[in-house]
């Protein structure tokens, strides 16, 4: 009898793997994704990249988990239980990022979102620079998705911050990441001025949609970018195209910043079970 849960073959619900680092906080990192997994009816499994101390305030340590261990939770996962999307977060070593792209490239998972993340909201580095570099060339080739912010997409590009601050520019940015691998690019608004949080998707296929939600005076906003790449995984291992996944992702998050909670003293964290809530399942951004 064949196992329905290895990879690639039928799965009793759908399956997303989260790769990224853990946060004492429980507010981004894997205990996000897991959050957003479960709200959106998927079963999610995780490899731990790095262990930090956060809170509100910030990121006070991280140390990095062996590559040799994030590989063999790697195979152990998709191996088994297999996966029908999984998304990245903090890859804090180079080695990491390559014992990823290799499992990725083995297993198949052909929906991978990567969401390039560089230093924390406070600006605590939480990759080395040899790392972003092996992100941008080995893992970004692989991604259905990619994730940047504004900061991010600047990095990557190797372009100064005040080069991408219009629509127009940030549209430019997103095609110029396409040079780079990916099928899709999501280039999030957050760090952008106006009433509006614009987030620009672009794909291979040459088409352009924009996502606006108003941008809500809030600091307890801990998590976002983390919660939106894991949404729109979720939303890709469901079957939904880059477009759908990208309207649900943002849907999903502005209703969670909306009822952010304010644990702590400083940014705190999304609630990520305002879908549950009656009126917020199935809304959309305007695009």
């Amino acid at each position: 009898m064949k196992d329905p849960h290895r990879q690639g073959r039928p799965s009793p619900v759908p399956r997303v793997l989260a790769i990224a680092g853990s946060d004492s906080g429980g507010g981004a990192g894997l205990q996000a994704d897991l959050k957003t997994f479960q709200e959106l009816e998927t079963y999610g499994t995780c490899v731990v990249t790095a262990l930090t101390a956060q809170n509100s305030l910030g990121v006070q340590r991280v140390s990095a988990v062996p590559a040799t261990l994030v590989a063999d939770q790697l195979e152990s996962v998709l191996a088994d239980i297999g996966t029908d999307a999984a998304k990245t977060g903090m890859l804090p070593t180079a080695d990491i990022v390559a014992a990823v792209a290799s499992a990725i490239r083995r297993h198949g998972v052909d929906r991978l979102v990567v969401d390039p993340v560089r230093t924390a909201t406070a600006g605590t580095a939480l990759v080395n620079d040899e790392a972003f570099g092996a992100l941008r060339d080995i893992l970004l080739p692989l991604a259905a998705l990619v994730t940047p912010n504004v900061p991010e997409a600047c990095a990557l590009l190797g372009v100064r911050e005040d080069e991408v601050r219009t629509l127009d520019e940030r549209e430019s940015a997103a095609r110029a990441l396409l040079g780079l691998g990916p099928r899709a690019v999501l280039l999030k608004g957050g760090h952008a001025a106006g009433d509006e949080c614009v987030d620009v998707l672009v794909g291979a296929d040459g088409g352009t949609r924009f996502f606006a939600a108003p941008r809500l005076p809030t600091r307890h906003t801990h998590g976002t970018g983390c919660t939106l790449a894991a949404a729109a995984a979720a939303c890709l291992a469901r079957g939904h195209s880059a477009a759908e996944a990208c309207g649900t992702a943002k849907a999903f998050v502005a209703a969670a910043i909306a009822r952010a909670v304010p644990l702590g003293r400083g940014a705190g964290p999304l609630w990520h079970a305002a879908w549950r809530e009656p009126g917020i399942r199935g809304s959309a951004p305007r695009t």
